[in-house]
């Protein structure tokens, strides 16, 4: 019987040494509301869209262009010779696949910009995090999505944002 307790003791004593390491000051940041609300990622907006707002007007036309012989197409089709339809669809087919080749390369490069200057807020936000961690002495800092429940006192991401609106 003995043995008994003392093993339950050490097994209870096991179980709760990693709730006690779990008492130590946490906090919670929601990434995703940081990256919405930072004044930072507007501008990144405004850089990107006078960085690629040439390239999208011009893949914008393209569009608009395709789309005007389509319904030139559909309503003049009965009015056209053989010659004319031939020579529409040709248009069309040449100015389709400019589209698709234009939009596919202002996707990409769109996309590897707009991660390269993701990935420089990333780092502004986890130095933000660090230093108010630091500051206030937290021991871990969670991501929101990893937690079920906190206290709000417990989130600090407003506390980022108001750091990061003042550091700009």
């Amino acid at each position: 019987m003995k043995k008994l307790m003392n093993g339950a003791l050490v097994s209870l004593m096991l179980v709760g040494a990693p709730m006690a390491a779990y008492a130590e000051k946490l906090a919670v940041v929601d990434m995703g509301a940081v990256f919405e609300q930072i004044p930072q990622r507007e501008q990144v907006t405004k850089q990107l869209k006078s960085e690629f707002g040439d390239r999208m007007a011009e893949v914008q036309k393209l569009q608009d262009e395709l789309k005007g012989l389509l319904e030139k197409q559909q309503r003049d089709a009965q009015l056209m010779t053989d010659a004319q339809k031939t020579d529409l669809v040709r248009k069309m087919e040449s100015l389709k696949a400019d589209y698709q080749l234009k939009g596919k390369a202002l996707d990409e490069d769109l996309r590897r910009r707009q991660g390269e200057e993701q990935n420089k807020l990333l780092v502004k936000v986890q130095k933000a995090i660090n230093d108010i961690a630091k500051k206030e002495n937290y021991d871990m800092v969670l991501q929101r999505g990893a937690v079920i429940y906190v206290k709000p006192e417990q989130d600090i991401s407003s506390k980022v944002v108001d750091a990061l609106s003042k550091g700009q």
